[in-house]
């Protein structure tokens, strides 16, 4: 039980990579805190981490509004009596197409729950964090800010932004003993694809075509990322920080 009175918060909880951390924590020991702007979605992956004898607690938040955050936060330390690790995980992704045509709104809304979401976070967190004596951030950055593809422009610089900030803050927080990683997935068929296509799953051509750019040959799974995100939020990697963890199978090579 790597993380037995340790308490996490998870954003974007309700699906894909922020649903399968949060029920890997909660079954290492973790108090669990879903959260998520999807209220529904964030009690189903609540209600399911208690059923199998975990602890959690739903949230509402929109990560993009600080006054939410704040709340959050204050809800989280009011409740449980402080914080002990933050994945800023919700995210998402306009719509691939020519850098050109993108509507300014989107890049506004890609930008404000990337890395704004990001920002806010880590903000209203460290407070808590360094009344703890110490703790973790980890951030979902992408493989796209580190090997960029065309469509997605403006969702990789996102992703871009994500790790210098996380690269930067794990120097400036360092003094307080709080580590900040990322985890760098290649695509995973979660709401990335709907965002990025409009379509609810890729058709079989479009996996081939994905899957043929990443040497292990498959595309990355929720419980990739959320092993990763484990072991960086674990004792077993108390001296990292600034890490910028690949979970692409390779692609980045």
């Amino acid at each position: 039980m790597r993380f037995e009175n340790k308490v996490a918060i998870v954003t974007g909880a309700a699906s894909g990579f922020g649903e399968a951390i949060s029920r890997r924590l909660g079954v290492e020991g973790a108090t669990v805190v879903a959260a998520d702007v999807n209220e529904e979605g964030a009690k189903r992956v609540a209600a399911s981490i208690e059923d199998h004898g975990g602890r959690a607690m739903p949230l509402r938040v929109d990560v993009s509004r600080a006054a939410q955050v704040e709340a959050m936060i204050s809800a989280v330390t009011s409740r449980f009596g402080g914080l002990d690790i933050i994945f800023n995980n919700a995210g998402f992704s306009h719509r691939s197409m020519p850098f050109w045509e993108l509507p300014e709104s989107e890049f506004d809304r890609v930008y404000a729950t990337n890395v704004k979401g990001v920002f806010l976070g880590a903000k209203y967190a460290i407070p808590a964090l360094r009344a703890r004596g110490g703790g973790v951030i980890i951030n979902t950055a992408s493989i796209g800010g580190v090997r960029p593809r065309p469509g997605v422009t403006v969702y990789n610089s996102t992703k871009g932004a994500v790790i210098t900030m996380t690269r930067s803050l794990a120097i400036e927080l360092a003094p307080f003993k709080i580590r900040v990683n990322a985890v760098n997935p290649v695509v995973a068929e979660t709401g990335f694809i709907k965002g990025a296509t409009g379509a609810d799953v890729l058709t079989d051509e479009a996996r081939q075509a994905l899957m043929a750019t990443i040497p292990l040959g498959r595309l990355t799974e929720p419980s990739d990322v959320a092993a990763a995100v484990c072991f960086l939020a674990s004792d077993d990697a108390k001296f990292l920080t600034g890490v910028c963890l690949d979970v692409d199978g390779g692609r980045s090579i």
